[in-house]
């Protein structure tokens, strides 16, 4: 083993020590503890494919087992599978891959042979035999719910997968897939990642059918997902940067220096300034950041709510980790959600 590789290992069974006891669920399938939060890697160092391993001990050590990439985040599946492979805890991390992303133009085309390639393709890349969570990352109506479920059953059978659900897919489709589950004696989806969060997504950022459980209107999405305990995963949570606390509401300026175009597209709207203004009135009251007003409010819903946070900041991963735990009283939800008191 060479120096350089020791000198990680040393860091690593240092940061072990100090790992914190952050908050766990569980998705049906999986068969482990699962971090609330789970690290997102769709930022670089992940998609550039450039070294990571101090990183992912650093989260590790914080209690996140969890990390959340896909076929679309550039090289982020190959930087996870080396860092598992170098520290060998394949066993004690929960992998969640997706498939079928939107073309750059917002085409989407899944079936059972895009879902069959690609799988084959994240299992190379992350160095491993199974994935303990496979997503769609977008719906294709114009293939059945039918196919999906029955290809994402066999992959079970075969054991390349542990657990298996959706991203961006409307509660409509959602209903219907599990009803065809039912009906069939298949494993229904287990998890749905919308986007949800403080931040009302107005436009949808990426194209190919992005779908949100945020904002007022989206009320009827929440109130499902809260009777069906169906594991939300939430994307975008803190609004692609939103929330961070670099500017003021209503500096719209400022927050174009802050905001990358998709987020610009997505949330810079007067009503996510109001609600900004709105957090930093109980960030005062609770002596925290706004940051984690935005967090805490993710987590203090009736859903049963896990989070994909993007840092690189392991100080800023600690305080979502304190945020997650701190839940909002219903008044401080509906006051953050409408002004109203």
């Amino acid at each position: 083993m060479s120096s350089e590789s020791n000198q990680r290992q040393s860091k690593y069974m240092q940061v072990q020590t100090v790992k914190q006891s952050g908050e766990y669920g569980e998705i049906e399938g999986v068969g482990k503890k699962i971090s609330r939060i789970f690290l997102g890697t769709a930022i670089s160092p992940f998609l550039d494919g450039k070294e990571a391993d101090v990183l992912l001990d650093q989260m590790y050590a914080l209690g996140i087992n969890a990390f959340d990439s896909a076929r679309g985040y550039g090289l982020s599946e190959s930087v996870l599978g080396r860092w598992v492979k170098h520290r060998k805890n394949r066993e004690e991390v929960v992998l969640l891959t997706k498939c079928g992303n939107a073309s750059p133009t917002g085409a989407v085309h899944i079936d059972r042979g895009v879902m069959t390639d690609e799988l084959k393709q994240s299992l190379r890349e992350l160095g491993t035999d199974y994935a303990d969570i496979l997503l769609l990352h977008r719906d294709d109506v114009n293939t059945s719910t039918a196919e999906f479920l029955e290809t994402f059953n066999d992959f079970v059978r075969e054991g390349i997968i542990k657990s298996f659900g959706v991203s961006n897919w409307t509660v409509e489709r959602i209903q219907e897939a599990n009803a065809y589950a039912a009906k069939h004696a298949l494993r229904p989806f287990a998890v749905s990642s919308p986007n949800f969060g403080l931040a009302e997504q107005v436009n949808d950022p990426w194209g190919g059918n992005c779908v949100t459980i945020s904002g007022q209107g989206n009320q009827a999405a929440r109130d499902w997902y809260s009777r069906m305990k169906m594991p939300v995963l939430a994307y975008s949570a803190l609004g692609r940067g939103f929330f961070s606390g670099r500017f003021e509401a209503g500096d719209y300026e400022a927050a174009k220096s802050v905001l990358d175009a998709y987020a610009q597209k997505g949330y810079l709207y007067p009503v996510n300034m109001e609600r900004l203004e709105r957090c930093r009135v109980l960030a005062e009251k609770h002596k925290c950041s706004v940051a984690q007003i935005a967090m805490s409010y993710i987590f203090s819903h009736s859903m049963n709510v896990f989070a994909v946070v993007s840092t690189t900041s392991p100080e800023r991963m600690r305080l979502n980790i304190e945020s997650s735990k701190l839940k909002l009283g219903e008044e401080e939800v509906m006051f953050l959600e409408s002004g109203a008191k």
